[in-house]
């Protein structure tokens, strides 16, 4: 399983390319990472930034939430945020609007790291099984996540305590998803 999820998301990363580069002849543009560094970056100008993958560079995967939290994250969850460095990436699930959360940058993964273990501990709080983060909706409070528990992807409506499970694993899941060019 672990390698299925390197191998879904290198693959749906490409879709997601080949989709800009067909509807604009350049790659994934972003306003929001305008200005910040990363080895992503291609090309620059109009405010925005073109970018494509780079192999993940940093050692260690996910230990820092593990050790703070004393938890032990499936060996998927890691595979997901270590492949790659890249833009997040818009997309679509069964007709539904995400947006795939990626790794900028070193710095960017250090954040990552914080807000992961912000997540689980409110978790924690509220006495839920904990998830790991994947991807936004439009929905304010919704998430995309992957259980630890079971390793299913699913939607957490984050403020009424509701989980939809959308998929079995998260290979599965990247596998199904759509690229989409964000508004």
């Amino acid at each position: 399983m672990t390698f299925d999820v390197k191998e879904a998301l290198s693959g749906f990363t490409q879709r997601y390319i080949e989709l800009w580069q067909e509807k604009t002849g350049f790659p994934p543009a972003s306003n929001e990472l305008y200005g910040i560094p990363s080895p992503c970056i291609e090309r620059t100008g109009d405010e925005k930034v073109h970018w494509l993958p780079q192999p993940f560079s940093i050692k260690g995967k996910l230990s820092k939430v593990e050790t703070a939290l004393e938890i032990c994250l499936q060996d998927p969850i890691h595979d997901y945020y270590v492949t790659q460095f890249a833009g997040d990436m818009s997309a679509s699930f069964d007709g539904k609007p995400l947006s795939l959360i990626q790794v900028w940058s070193e710095d960017d993964f250090i954040r990552l790291q914080e807000n992961l273990i912000g997540h689980l501990v409110t978790q924690k709080r509220l006495k839920r099984s904990p998830t790991v983060f994947i991807g936004t909706t439009d929905s304010e409070m919704g998430l995309i996540s992957v259980c630890n528990l079971t390793g299913q992807v699913i939607f957490e409506q984050f403020d009424r305590d509701e989980r939809t499970v959308l998929s079995a694993d998260l290979a599965s899941f990247l596998l199904a998803l759509n690229p989409e060019m964000a508004d």
